[in-house]
């Protein structure tokens, strides 16, 4: 009898398939399905566009934890109103439509396209083309208000919002409608030299979110195009401090280039007496970024990691807890208390994760509901670090906690630190699911609130900057006859099914009313 060669056995996949969702071709933009696979306990997307080929990305470092934390999934705020209507679904309706699952935590309005810097990682590809009018902003201001009711927090962004010589007025407008915290997103450039600036900033005393990427002069030629600009930005931080404003840090995180860093920063601001947080963000590949290799992305578990081990466990991987209101996976931030040499995270003191585990319905005494409530306010996209308000809600949370008697809000505020971690999506990562949970939206003229990884990836930042340049010269004789601009609202369209043109861009069309 012959021998028979042995029969073909079957094999298991080397990956397990987590999940369907809706993602974006990295190159022409049309949306397409998503496999959300795990392997080797990380996580992965996978998809394929009918014209530009597979991809595959890496998501997240730790498969372990994204699987674990969808019980942290708050339910979503409804707006009061929406801007747009359904009509071509997600991700082609944002305004915010009434698919959208959350209201705006954070609304963020670019005030201009200019920058005095020239940043290789630059997601809204700063270059001359427009500035915004005072009519344009206060009638996204008043947009805001009305969607929100009472909005919390408005950052003015650009460009280089410092540099707009309405930056003030800006300010003063926001908080003439009852939006207590207004940020300005700055590189530090004007603060560090501008007296004058410095007295008007001492005046409206706004939040300073302030670009910080380590210490290195190779970080900054690599990420900023600048070698030699920490002296700048710690003269900017040390005149901040003079006038007493509050600055979070905000590190844009590469891989291979400023992630030794990350402990030095920590200690940094925990030390200046300016800096009530940092907002670490894993570098994303959208606008104007740095070549990269999407499977070696940068991703929140793998800054956890380094943490841990560069602050020698003064922070560990279990002191961060997703923040619920967006999706889970977003976010991560901790709070601590600092007294001296003693640095206390809020997760040591209070079991945080329990009072915010939305699946496990746990009946507590009434005091835990306000617990639960103020915990809240602190694990939302709206908390402002050194704000009176979450002083407070930190006190609250940590009523136990043996901070003592005689402190009072103030000294909390100022004795204590937020670290947050924000990952945005870019082409290759971008996942609808996360998508219609986000918080954080660009406002725009004709009642548009924008979801920021939608804005930034999908074809609206294209559209959005065209309409806004081609305003321009109206912007410019407006003010030359010495008149009022009349606002034109920003509108949206996508060509078709989002065939791409060829040259990796969506086709888009501009439309100015």
């Amino acid at each position: 009898m012959e021998n028979q060669s042995p029969a073909p056995q079957k094999k298991d996949a080397d990956y397990v398939f987590y999940e369907l969702t809706r993602s974006i071709c990295p190159q022409c933009r049309r949306p397409i399905d998503a496999q959300v696979i795990l392997r080797d306990n990380k996580v992965y997307m996978r998809k394929r566009c009918p014209d530009c080929g597979p991809f595959e990305a890496l998501v997240y470092g730790d498969a372990q934890i994204y699987t674990t934390q969808g019980k942290y999934n708050k339910p979503g705020t409804i707006p009061l109103e929406f801007g747009t209507e359904i009509r071509e679904g997600c991700p082609h309706d944002c305004g915010l439509c009434p698919d959208h699952q959350q209201h705006a935590c954070l609304g963020i309005i670019e005030v201009n396209s200019t920058c005095n810097m020239d940043c290789p990682l630059c997601f809204s590809e700063a270059s001359p083309g427009f500035n915004l009018t005072m009519e344009e902003v206060e009638s996204m201001l008043d947009d805001f208000v009305r969607t929100e009711g009472t909005p919390e927090v408005v950052q003015f962004s650009g460009g280089e919002p410092t540099i707009h010589p309405q930056i003030i007025d800006f300010v003063k407008a926001a908080k003439a409608r009852g939006i207590p915290y207004v940020m300005i997103n700055t590189n530090g450039k004007r603060i560090a030299k501008d007296d004058a600036f410095l007295e008007q900033l001492a005046e409206v005393q706004p939040s300073i979110y302030f670009q910080f990427d380590g210490f290195d002069s190779e970080t900054y030629r690599i990420i900023r195009g600048e070698p030699n600009i920490l002296e700048e930005k710690i003269r900017a931080l040390d005149r901040l401090a003079e006038i007493g404003l509050r600055v979070v840090l905000v590190p844009a995180i590469e891989r291979g280039v400023n992630d030794h860093e990350l402990g030095k920063i920590i200690d940094f601001a925990v030390k200046h007496r300016a800096v009530s947080g940092i907002n670490f963000q894993p570098a994303f590949h959208a606008g104007r970024h740095i070549a990269h290799d999407p499977m070696q992305r940068m991703t929140i578990p793998d800054i956890l990691k380094m943490i841990e081990e560069q602050t020698s466990g003064t922070f560990t991987v279990q002191d961060f807890v997703p923040v619920p209101c967006c999706f889970p996976t977003c976010n991560s931030v901790t709070y601590a208390f600092v007294d001296g040499d003693q640095v206390t995270p809020l997760t040591r003191i209070v079991n945080v994760y329990d009072y915010l585990d939305y699946i496990t319905n746990r009946v507590m005494p009434d005091w835990s509901a306000e617990v639960k409530l103020a915990l809240e306010g602190l694990w939302s996209s709206s908390s402002v670090p050194g704000s009176q308000k979450s002083a407070a809600q930190f006190a609250l949370s940590c009523q136990a906690c043996g901070i003592p008697e005689s402190f009072t809000i103030g000294d909390i505020a100022d004795r204590m630190i937020m670290i947050m971690l924000q990952d945005f999506m870019d082409p290759w990562t971008f996942n609808q699911k996360n998508l219609m949970k986000c918080c954080k939206e660009f406002l725009l003229p004709g009642n548009k609130q924008i979801p920021f990884c939608s804005y930034n990836t999908v074809g609206y930042r294209e559209q959005a900057r065209a309409q806004l340049e081609a305003l321009e010269p109206e912007r410019r004789l407006a003010k030359a006859e010495g008149r009022s601009f009349e606002v034109k609202p920003v509108e949206f369209s996508f060509n078709g099914n989002g065939n791409g043109n060829g040259n990796g861009k969506r086709e888009l069309k501009v439309l100015i009313r």
